[in-house]
Order: C-alpha cells, then structure tokens, then sequence
C-alpha cells in the first residue's frame, strides 16, 4: 500500500520538478497542491510545515520537508519505506 503523498509547490521551482521526477521515477502517485497564485494555499503550506520555501512534502500525514531532504531520504534507504509501508510488494 503507498501512503498518501501531498506536494505543495509551484510550476517552476527546479527543486518541485526535481522532486516530482523523483517521486514519478518510483512510480508514486501524488496530490500536487501549486501555491503559485493561491495564498490560501500558501499559508496553509506555511502553517502545517512551518516553512516558507516549496515543496513541502508529507508522507502519510508526516512532513518530510523539501526536495533535499526527501532526496536524503531516499539515499539513506528510508524513503522506500515510508511510501511503501505495509506494501509486500516493495
């Protein structure tokens, strides 16, 4: 079972389209919210991840952060894990 990915981030940010490469590279599907011209959405970002900065990134409700974190995540092992977690398949 995957865990559910959320992504708040904007069009171009070279670090969004860097994680959602990564994230689609392992064949995961996640909900994109863009705050490019949402600040509703943008402070919503702001309030759950305490972070300004995009992407902001939550797995199955925990905040792993931006793009460089979730890319040490994976370097370590340990992003695997948390996307696939109760899945026997992974």
């Amino acid at each position: 079972m995957t865990q559910r990915v959320v992504m708040y981030a904007t069009r171009y940010c070279p670090y969004c389209m860097s994680a959602r490469s990564l994230l689609d590279d392992k064949g995961v599907e996640f909900q994109e919210i863009r705050v490019d011209n949402d600040w509703e959405k943008r402070r919503e970002m702001e309030v759950k991840s305490r972070r300004r900065t995009v992407p902001q990134i939550f797995i199955g409700g925990r905040h792993v952060g931006g793009y460089d974190e979730l890319r040490a995540l994976d370097l370590a092992g340990q992003l695997d894990p948390l996307l696939f977690a109760g899945d026997a398949t992974s």
